[in-house]
């Protein structure tokens, strides 16, 4: 840009025309100037030329003097130096002999032929030789490439703006609007007419009448005027229903706040589905919080303690009835992450709840107590079926429990032992029990088993069992089986889940048996990698016919806590020719409260690279469900306990519908896990739940099966779709 500022440039170069000698002084600043610089007689004619004008238009200095200065204009600019010249002559005078006219645009022309942008700035020069012209050349393609790439910027940031489904504000320092998106004009309701007339007051005034509390609108928005380098997050309800997050941070210039940027998103639908899982939440406590008050020793619980337990024990032990006597000891399964995720007054309010349900399973003259802790015994005197009281208390303590907005469900082990022909002291009673409890453990937990002599070898077999289970991993004898989980709304398999299966000496060892022994073993790192190995080989074509396909693995905390999990899987499905983005890890939420930092950072590394994670047996753990938005996951598996609820398909379950759209409203993808009816998929598809999984379907097959398994799932998806179109 050439200012009047240049006119000294050019007061020099009128000066070295002037004299009669030009000086050393003068030439030497003339030809150092960094503009080009002519002066032009009033016929046309280039008197003068300066170094820079040789190096501008490609001319030596000789070849300029002389010419017409249209040789340096493009066609279309070459009269207009002529009606400057006319115009500077009519222009009033500076006083020295000169006059300046404001720089104009030209397009230069260099002796190449080729043209180029510029910007000339002319002054008129009165000797005593008569008129002439100094015009001072800048090149201005430089300033026209900034102003291109400020002005693409600019269209960016527009664009985004007003592609962003927040609604932005834009409000200056001096607390005038300086822009809004129309996602904010949209979100707010604002007429069009409104925001013309640039009346603030007016707007704001529009603002607060849609607000259900307007003054505290307004003293957060003098809290932030008052602290400008503040930033805040806070949440806006509507008269109307509607409810906003609102954001504001300052906005700064060099580190200076020149105003305050507002984003507005509108949360109404996640709000209204948390609120109705709250409701469902609210209302299944409500029902299983009612306490029967007895009065007992335990201050918690209100059964009898310890040394009451052993009195009474004792007592049956030697009365007339001493051959009826049957003790039930039972322990919470993994109770101490109730303690540990939601608190101690939590698994208060736990254990009193499983006191109450224990004590509704026995008679009136029957005695419940609790040992200490999370442990319970039950003695049962003269009753005629001790294992049907066990088998009660099983199916009891199995049904959710809701306790300060998050579900339980309490799983116990359970030991029977029963009075024998030979006379037996009470401890030995109780010790009995015990060892069958710990049977029960080993076992799969979550069930009741009654004393065997045969138990006291349990650790033998134990070991025996983790031996076995070792040298079946050295020799790969290990297999992995398939079942399909189905998609309704596309009416075909779209994943598969891969699951591990031991064949010991022509038996079936359940999962539930062996994999607790890996995990205590060390041995889960192998089968995991040797699962996730076969299931990538086994499916691999299934896989590649369509990308939407995807394979299910179940992984453990003890597989994550490896710091090289996820650098092994990604590795392995490279090697295996799978895209990450097909491979689908099922985790339970224990995981997510493993105080090792690495199993976090495992699954997110994993996320990052396109792997899915889904949350196994949801509702099943001990946080809140309100919680769910907080986990790193994807998707979630229902379990199937809640599935088993629907038997006529006429039930009213709040809870599931509840959870679906929960996990809908976070984004989630929602599968149903333990189908077996036909009534219970379609109930589940009237849910809109994504994906269907359970024996309707097909029961796991290994990968000689899977176009078996493939079609039982049509004939079920094809029997499940007549079924709602009869309902």
């Amino acid at each position: 840009m050439v200012s009047h500022g240049d006119g000294r440039l050019m007061d020099a170069a009128s000066r070295l025309q002037s004299q009669e000698v030009p000086g050393q002084r003068y030439q030497a600043i003339f030809d150092a100037l960094p503009d080009a610089v002519l002066v032009i007689a009033e016929d046309g004619t280039i008197s003068l030329a300066n170094p820079a004008a040789e190096a501008m238009f490609g001319y030596s200095r000789q070849e300029l003097i002389g010419q017409h200065y249209r040789i340096i204009l493009a066609q279309g600019f070459r009269d207009g130096v002529e009606r400057f010249f006319a115009s500077l002559r009519l222009g009033q005078s500076s006083g020295d002999g000169t006059s300046v006219h404001p720089p104009f645009e030209v397009s230069g022309l260099r002796r190449d032929g080729s043209e180029f942008p510029s910007e000339v700035a002319c002054s008129l020069l009165v000797s005593e030789h008569g008129p002439s012209l100094t015009a001072t050349f800048r090149t201005t393609a430089q300033r026209k490439e900034s102003d291109a790439g400020l002005r693409e910027a600019m269209s960016l940031l527009s664009a985004t703006l007003e592609s962003t489904a927040d609604g932005i504000l834009v409000v200056g320092s001096d607390g005038e609007i300086a822009g809004v998106n129309d996602q904010f004009v949209s979100m707010w309701g604002i007429p069009r007419e409104l925001l013309a007339t640039h009346d603030d007051a007016a707007l704001m005034g529009f603002v607060l009448q849609q607000l259900s509390d307007p003054a505290s609108f307004l003293e957060k928005v003098h809290q932030l005027y008052a602290h400008p380098n503040a930033e805040s997050h806070d949440v806006l309800e509507f008269n109307d229903g509607r409810t906003f997050e609102r954001y504001s941070r300052p906005q700064k210039v060099d580190q200076k706040v020149v105003g305050r940027v507002w984003s507005f998103r509108d949360v109404t639908p996640r709000r209204k589905a948390q609120e109705q899982a709250r409701k469902a939440l609210a209302d299944l406590a409500e029902q299983a919080a009612q306490l029967k008050a007895m009065a007992f020793q335990d201050p918690l619980t209100g059964l009898a303690n310890r040394k009451l337990f052993h009195d009474q024990l004792t007592e049956a032990l030697h009365g007339e009835d001493s051959a009826a006597v049957d003790v039930l000891l039972l322990d919470l399964d993994d109770f101490k992450e109730v303690n540990d995720i939601l608190g101690h007054h939590a698994g208060d309010q736990m254990l009193i709840e499983v006191a109450r349900r224990l004590r509704a399973c026995v008679g009136p003259d029957d005695t419940v107590a609790r040992l200490g802790g999370d442990e319970f015994v039950v003695l049962l005197t003269g009753s005629p079926d001790a294992v049907e009281v066990a088998e009660r208390i099983v199916d009891s303590l199995n049904v959710p429990v809701w306790i300060e907005g998050a579900m339980l469900r309490p799983s116990l082990s359970l030991g029977l032992a029963s009075m024998s022909q030979d006379a037996m002291v009470a401890s030995e009673l109780l010790r009995h029990a015990d060892v069958a409890m710990y049977a029960a453990k080993a076992a799969g937990k979550n069930r009741y088993m009654r004393f065997q002599p045969e138990m006291m070898t349990a650790l033998v077999k134990r070991t025996d069992m983790e031996a076995s289970l070792r040298l079946a991993v050295d020799n790969d004898e290990l297999t992995v089986n398939f079942q399909p989980i189905v998609s309704p709304r596309l009416e075909a398999v779209t994943q598969f889940e891969a699951l591990a299966r031991w064949d010991k000496g022509g038996e079936r060892i359940p999962p539930a048996l062996f994999i607790p022994t890996a995990e205590r073993s060390g041995l889960m790192s192998a089968i995991g990698t040797h699962m996730m190995r076969e299931g990538f080989s086994q499916l691999r074509p299934w896989l590649a016919g369509d990308r939407t396909r995807s394979l299910s693995v179940n992984v453990s905390g003890v597989q994550l806590r490896d710091r090289d999990f996820a650098d092994n899987v990604l590795t392995l499905a490279e090697a295996c020719a799978m895209d990450p983005r097909q491979l689908v890890l099922e985790v339970t939420e224990s995981v997510f409260f493993d105080p090792d930092e690495h199993v976090i950072e495992q699954l997110v590394s994993l996320r990052n690279a396109g792997v899915r994670v889904s949350l196994d047996d949801f509702g099943t753990g001990y946080s809140s469900l309100g919680r769910l938005q907080d986990l790193p996951v994807d998707a979630v598996k229902i379990d199937r306990s809640f599935v088993s609820m629907i038997r006529t398909g006429a039930e009213q379950l709040p809870i599931l519908s509840s959870m679906i759209n929960m996990a809908h409203s976070l984004g989630l993808t929602v599968t149903a896990e333990g189908i077996e009816t036909a009534v219970q998929a379609a109930y589940l598809t009237d849910l809109d739940c994504d994906l269907l999984q359970g024996y309707l379907f097909s029961h796991p097959e290994p990968d000689t099966g899977l176009e078996i398994a493939i079609l039982r799932s049509a004939d079920a998806i094809d029997a499940l779709e007549g079924l709602r179109l009869r309902r």
